[in-house]
This record gives structure tokens, C-alpha cells and sequence, in this order.
């Protein structure tokens, strides 16, 4: 599954980069942010605490949801996703729960 994003940088697509995982506590998703015309991709994980969405909400659900926040708040992801790729060599984790939900908070009330 792939999503548009429009940014100011231009078109990026949104695709699951790896299987879903469930921990005690959160959802997993990997998901990469690439460019339209290839020259930048960007992999970060979303940690979602299984209190905002269940635990057997679909991949395709939560992109949905993502998306729009997604765009929003591009920049400061990518930015965030890119430094600790370069500098902390490891994938970054963007986590929603119930102290920060993002586009998960119509869930909490």
C-alpha cells in the first residue's frame, strides 16, 4: 500500500517498509517516506500504543490516519528521521500514546 503525501518539498510516497509488529504495549509500523522523483528516502518506525487503536487494527487504517498528520508535521519527521539515521545510526521512533496521541487522539475521549 502506498500514499501521497504532499509537502513542501514536493511529492513523497508513504509505504509500510517492513511487517507490522505487536508488542505488549504498542503496534509497530515501519514506514518509509520517498520521494516521487527517487532521490530521497527516509525510514522511520511509528510506535502507536495499542490503548489508541485496538489491537487488530489494519495497516491500511492507520495510514490513513497517519497521512494527514503526516503531512502536517513533515518536516519536523524527516528531519528528525534523517538525524538520527546519520548520527545515531538507527531508525527513528515516532511514538503516539496517551501523553502525545497526534492523529490518534479522537480515541481517547
Amino acid at each position: 500500500m502506498t500514499t501521497q503525501l504532499r509537502t513542501s518539498r514536493g511529492v513523497y510516497r508513504l509505504a509500510i517498509a517492513a511487517p507490522r509488529q505487536v508488542d505488549q504495549n504498542d503496534q509497530i509500523l515501519t514506514l518509509a517516506l520517498e520521494r516521487a522523483d527517487g532521490i530521497e528516502r527516509v525510514v522511520f518506525r511509528c510506535r502507536i500504543a495499542l490503548e489508541l487503536i485496538g489491537p487488530n487494527m489494519e495497516h491500511e487504517l492507520l495510514v490513513a490516519r497517519l497521512t494527514p498528520w503526516l503531512e502536517r508535521e513533515f518536516e519536523r519527521v524527516r528531519e528528525a528521521a534523517l538525524k538520527a539515521i546519520r548520527t545515531e545510526r538507527k531508525l527513528f521512533d515516532l511514538a503516539f500514546n496517551r501523553e502525545h496521541p497526534g492523529p490518534f487522539a479522537a480515541s481517547l475521549k
